[in-house]
Parts: C-alpha cells; sequence; structure tokens
C-alpha cells in the first residue's frame, strides 16, 4: 500500500494548477497520468487562448504547457509524478488502485483526492458512421499538432462550436480543403471572430444542417448532408452530397465520470454541464469528505476556466488536510472572481444554470 497525501487525478490544464496551488501551499502531491507525457488537451492546441491575463489570454495552449510546468518544477521537493500509470478504482473507503506501466498494479490510501479527468468527445449516429475517415475533432488535433500527420485531403467539419472553428482553421492552415461546416443548432456556437476567419477563406458554414449518411466501401469517399427543421428532424428532398475523405465530428464533450461514480459521491445529470457531474461546494470538493473535482469533471467550459478551478480546488483541498495557505482567503476570492468573470454573458448564463443544480 502506497501512502500519499494529495492525490491528483489527471495532469491535464486543471490537473496541472491543482498541482501548483496544492505542492505551492505545502501539501506533498502525487499526480496519475495516464498519458507519457503532461498536459492534456494543451499538448495539441496550437491556438491562442481568450480570458484574461491570469489564465495566459493570447498564450498558445502548447505554451500553456510548458508555463506551467515550469511553475510546477519550484515545488518539486512536494511533487511526484507518475506517467503511463492509469487509475482503474476509486473506493468507498478511499482507496485508490493504479495500473502502472500495464503491468504493474498497486493501491494507495490518499488523504485527499482531486480528479482532473476530463471529458470525452460525444459521437453523432449516422449510417456507416464507422468508416475509416471519420474522427473526432481531438484526434484530428492529436495527428496534426502531435504527430504532423495530414487527415486527408477534404474534410466535412461537423459542429461549428470554437473546437469545430479552431480544427477547421489549423486544417486550411496546414493545406486541407474544408469543404464545408455543418452545425444542428441554428446558429454558431463558436465565437464570431472564429467563424469570421473561416468566411473568409471560403468556406460554407451551414447551420440547421447534420449529416444524413457517410458513403466508402473501404473508408469515407463521400457525405450526404441534409437541412433540419425547427424540432432538428431531417427534412426530406434537402439532401446534399458532398466529396470527403475526412468528416471531423465535433459535437461537444462528455464529463469523464466513472471513477467518481465508482467512489459513491452524488451525482446528477445537467444538461447545461454536458453531463452527469459531481454534486460540490464552493471549494470544489464532493459529498464524499476529501474528494475534490475541477476541470471538465465538473462541468465541461473552455480551458481557462479548468485552470482556475485547478488552482481553486488545490487551494482548498491543501487546506482541508493541514496545509492552508498564508494568504488563503485572499488567493480564494481572486479565484471565485476569475471564475465569475469567465462565466459573464449569454454561454456563462449557461453555465450557471447547471452550476447552481449540483453546488451544496
Amino acid at each position: 500500500m502506497k501512502e500519499a497525501e494529495l492525490v491528483i487525478v489527471g495532469a491535464g490544464p486543471a490537473g496541472l494548477c491543482a498541482a501548483i496551488s496544492a505542492a505551492s501551499s505545502g501539501a506533498k502531491v502525487l499526480i496519475i497520468e495516464r498519458n507519457k507525457s503532461l498536459g492534456g488537451q494543451l499538448v495539441k492546441q496550437t491556438h491562442m487562448f481568450f480570458g484574461s491575463e491570469k489564465q495566459y489570454a493570447s498564450t498558445r495552449g502548447i505554451d500553456i504547457t510548458d508555463i506551467l510546468l515550469t511553475e510546477l518544477k519550484k515545488y518539486e521537493k512536494n511533487v511526484e509524478i507518475l506517467t503511463n500509470s492509469t487509475v482503474v478504482g476509486m473506493y468507498e473507503d478511499g482507496i485508490i488502485t493504479v495500473l502502472h506501466k500495464e503491468d504493474k498494479y498497486f493501491k494507495i490510501k490518499p488523504k485527499a483526492v482531486i480528479v482532473c479527468t476530463g471529458a470525452f468527445e460525444k459521437s453523432l449516429a449516422f449510417p456507416n458512421n464507422d468508416l475509416p475517415g471519420i474522427y473526432g475533432a481531438g484526434a484530428v488535433q492529436t495527428l496534426m499538432n502531435v504527430y504532423g500527420v495530414k487527415p486527408g485531403n477534404k474534410v466535412l467539419m461537423v459542429g461549428a462550436g470554437n473546437i469545430g472553428l479552431i480544427v477547421s482553421y489549423q486544417l486550411m492552415q496546414a493545406g486541407v480543403e474544408v469543404v464545408a461546416i455543418l452545425d444542428a443548432a441554428p446558429k454558431i456556437g463558436g465565437y464570431l471572430v472564429h467563424a469570421s476567419k473561416i468566411r473568409r477563406m471560403g468556406v460554407p458554414i451551414l447551420t440547421g444542417y447534420t449529416v444524413k449518411e457517410a458513403i466508402g466501401k473501404d473508408y469515407l469517399e463521400k457525405a450526404v448532408i441534409c437541412k433540419l427543421d425547427n424540432k432538428f428532424q431531417q427534412i426530406p428532398g434537402t439532401e446534399q452530397t458532398l466529396d470527403a475523405d475526412v468528416m471531423c465530428i465535433s459535437v461537444g464533450l462528455t464529463p469523464l465520470n466513472e471513477l467518481l461514480s465508482m467512489s459513491g459521491c452524488e451525482m446528477k445529470y445537467i444538461p447545461q454541464l454536458s453531463g452527469t457531474v459531481p454534486v460540490r461546494n464552493e471549494d470544489y470538493e464532493t459529498t464524499i469528505e476529501n474528494l475534490f473535482v475541477a476541470g471538465d469533471i465538473s462541468g465541461v467550459e473552455e480551458a481557462s476556466a479548468a485552470m482556475v478551478e485547478g488552482y481553486l480546488a488545490g487551494l482548498c483541498a491543501a487546506a482541508k488536510i493541514g496545509h492552508k495557505a498564508e494568504d488563503f482567503e485572499n488567493k480564494k476570492m481572486d479565484y471565485l472572481k476569475q471564475l465569475s468573470e469567465l462565466r459573464s454573458g449569454p454561454v456563462g448564463e449557461h453555465i450557471l444554470a447547471g452550476i447552481e443544480q449540483i453546488v451544496r
């Protein structure tokens, strides 16, 4: 049995910020990450972030990873990192089980845990949606931005949220033709600044459309799209066939919550937060004492919000196990203020409506 003060599950933007905050408060932190490297989604995000200077606005995601790792190194005496390690169980008695490098299995008994496992991509149901050439947007980003592999020559993007628009622009920068961007909603979900860049480059953005069928024998060759009515039902006779060897699905994320469900904490399905999320308090502590969350697992938002939640959860978790920062109250108020500012505006109202249903 391995002993640990504070375990952080996941080393994406929320997990790294939680580790920095907790370690700087004096807590001994053990980071467990299933991948070989740290950074999570940041390692494939080449676009510049929005937000404020505190959330690294105008900095590319790939550079934010380096900034956070440099900051974490300041507290390396308080930090242990396990990569290639997957938490496979979290039990009601507080025990965590870990599979390390696929051949070593062990248990941990921590004083506190912060779960920062993020979210996974939603899929879309249509005939032949399993053809080679049909990817999630995150997979396309990984191919291009991490491995330098062009996914194809003609891409149909499904989803006009920020991720769909950003990945479309990155594809065009890589010399890939984007034949169209579809979205089932009547309006574009992403920022207009992204949509404007796409339209100026001649790519049609078709709202109120969906994919009816994928066509191909051994791989994607064409896609049949059609219009939707105001009840999101397909309208017969509106079909169009587009040539495409890649279809990129960007229709949202769902919190990766299996470990929390296993732990026994109270969960609720909240549509505004994109799925089933844990009930928690202002400190991001769940209904299980000393079990905290941060990032998309507590409700899908932008990476900027995930980082601030990580700082807040790390600060509060460290305090809960006896490592209260000298300027605890000031830091906590600052993080809460940052989150409030990030959640201003119409999109923020939607998020806040969901949060109201889970905060005790």
